[in-house]
């Protein structure tokens, strides 16, 4: 659980003071899309290795 305390708090961080606002909209939902890129991957990679990588 504190593992992902830092990473909230390191999150946090790392948009305080930044300036111009609109910058910091577009860098949070990219960083959220990431995310779900991730663990859209992780979730077709771990369904092929449990179906047995069938096409």
């Amino acid at each position: 659980m504190g593992t992902l305390v830092h990473f909230r708090n390191l999150y946090t961080q790392a948009f305080e003071d930044c300036k111009p606002e609109l910058v910091v909209v577009l860098l949070k939902a990219y960083s959220v899309f990431c995310a779900f890129m991730l663990f859209m991957a992780v979730y077709a990679l771990m369904d092929r290795a449990l179906n047995g990588f069938e096409f």
